[in-house]
């Protein structure tokens, strides 16, 4: 047996506070190593009924190898004689299995090597665990963390065992992140990979709004009041539609609180992004309209309601027309984006004129729409009738002069 001593459990007690590492698996490691070494002293790989032992009363470790007891023995390496299983334990019997020590002489430098590289693979790996299975749950929501660094314009973030990668697209554009602050981003995804998972983060998804406004209104959390959809663009403008769930209690007017204590606490954890809340409906008409606030709506009219399309022609007063649209179109976007509806927005005046523009008609010189085909049939068509009249030859020849004298 070799001589550990008490040092091995108190740097096992100090991972466990410091890595969440519990002692069980730095023990087994260490038992690993030990067998691991024991094959590479024997030059031999397969090496069957091994085993590592460690006395945790005693703090020694050895090497035991498992015999079967018999009276013959024809394997040396698997069996032994019952004589000399007594001498190790007086009450075995036949077919009984006794472990021997098979600890070599001068073996704790190489164990200690072996060690030494078997624990800090394994540490690594239940770190790694660790850390997945962490993230793996808190994937989708809300965290804290505290900016590192900048690099290649990825932010680095801190959020506990391990960085995060904020990459560019999820920052807010003209956001300054500062080394040092604290920040709170949503977790992305998380991807394995050979060394500590990959952590991506986001400052900029619209999940952000839903947990701050969670997080801000008890109705909320209590089910009473529904978050029904939020679009966003991020650093600039976000709608969000609500749903009550309890007659008497007014969504927008618990999503802004008492003289708008709670969105504006929301407003300041997003650095001044401009929030519209809006009342969510089943009516598709007054949804639209409840979205595209806070311009004022003179008709609705749904072109398409289908699975394959939904779209809707929107006329606003000619004053509100820029104000239905935004800057670069951005209230319209958000609005479609909330409902997922395809909004065409005119002026009164511009779906005046498109009401009463001219329609495409045919064109009115009657000599370019006759043709060979339509003279044919126009002869055919009076000869059928003189036909249908009885009339004779001299008939014909009258009307044939009289036609003459006319031309």
């Amino acid at each position: 047996m070799i001589k550990i001593g008490t040092a091995l459990f108190e740097a096992c007690e100090e991972l466990e506070r410091e890595k969440g590492i519990t002692k069980e698996v730095i023990i087994d490691s260490l038992c690993d190593a030990m067998v691991t070494a024991y094959k590479k002293h024997l030059k031999q790989k397969d090496v069957p009924n091994v085993e590592a032992i460690l006395d945790e009363q005693t703090g020694e470790i050895g090497v035991f190898r498992t015999k079967l007891v018999v009276d013959n023995v024809n394997d040396p390496d698997l069996e032994i004689s019952l004589k000399d299983a007594k001498e190790i334990d007086e009450d075995v019997e036949l077919e009984d299995e006794v472990k021997i020590e098979v600890t070599p002489e001068n073996f704790g430098r190489i164990a200690a090597q072996s060690a030494k590289q078997v624990i800090t693979q394994r540490i690594r790996e239940a770190e790694r665990k660790l850390v997945l299975d962490e993230f793996l749950e808190k994937k989708g929501t809300l965290t804290t963390g505290i900016i590192q660094r900048v690099e290649n314009r990825n932010v680095i973030v801190n959020i506990g065992k391990t960085d995060a990668i904020m990459p560019q697209k999820e920052q807010i554009p003209g956001e300054y992140y500062k080394p040092g602050n604290r920040i709170r981003v949503f977790v992305l995804n998380v991807k394995e990979t050979s060394r500590l998972p990959q952590v991506i983060v986001s400052h900029a998804h619209a999940e952000i709004v839903r947990e701050l406004f969670e997080l801000e209104v008890p109705e909320i959390e209590d089910g009473i009041v529904e978050i029904k959809s939020i679009s966003r663009e991020a650093g600039y403008r976000t709608k969000i539609a609500v749903l009550s769930n309890d007659p008497d209690v007014d969504s927008v007017g618990a999503c802004i609180g008492p003289r708008g204590s709670r969105i504006q606490t929301i407003i300041g954890e997003l650095k001044n992004e401009k929030i519209d809340i809006v009342k969510y409906s089943d009516d598709p008409v007054e949804y639209i309209v409840n979205a595209l606030s806070p311009a004022r709506i003179v008709s609705v009219d749904i072109l398409a309601d289908d699975e394959y399309s939904k779209e809707a022609f929107v006329v606003v007063p000619d004053d509100q027309l820029s104000l239905a649209i935004g800057r670069d179109g951005q209230n319209v976007r958000l609005a479609h984006k909330l409902t997922g509806w395809k909004i065409d927005i005119k002026s009164e005046s511009q779906a005046e004129k498109m009401e009463y523009a001219p329609q495409n008609t045919a064109p009115s010189n009657e000599e370019e729409d006759v043709n060979d085909d339509d003279i044919v049939d126009e002869i055919s068509e009076e000869i059928k009738e003189e036909e249908e009249y009885g009339l004779d030859e001299e008939d014909t020849q009258e009307l044939q002069s009289e036609e003459s004298e006319e031309v």
